[in-house]
């Protein structure tokens, strides 16, 4: 079953939950946890979402280069700026279960803007 979500204006971490409890199949009548669901999820308006304070300017992302200093890390003004479809995913990967099933069903996302 195909899910259509409109994000112009709604929040970043509500719609991450929401879209990471329908690619479990959490809201299928057939859920079972070992299996990755059939649901597929369409996210429009990707650049519309919000989010509260002044988190824009304050949320932070890391990643690390692997050698002592090399910690990097980006403003989600910046980001989202360039590419608001890979803060959705962001966010909406870090809410799925850490198992194999997760590549699986992330598949089944996709983000248009």
């Amino acid at each position: 079953m195909e899910h259509i979500i409109d994000a112009k204006g709604k929040r970043l971490g509500r719609l991450a939950s929401e879209v990471a409890t329908i690619l479990q199949g959490k809201k299928s009548a057939s859920y079972n946890p070992k299996f990755e669901g059939d649901d597929n999820v369409i996210i429009k308006n990707s650049s519309g979402i919000v989010i509260s304070g002044k988190k824009a300017f304050q949320k932070v992302y890391y990643r690390h280069a692997g050698q002592l200093g090399h910690l990097k890390e980006k403003k989600f003004h910046d980001i989202f700026t360039k590419n608001p479809a890979w803060v959705i995913r962001h966010s909406i990967e870090r809410m799925l279960p850490k198992n194999r099933l997760q590549a699986v069903r992330l598949k089944r996302l996709i983000i248009e803007k």
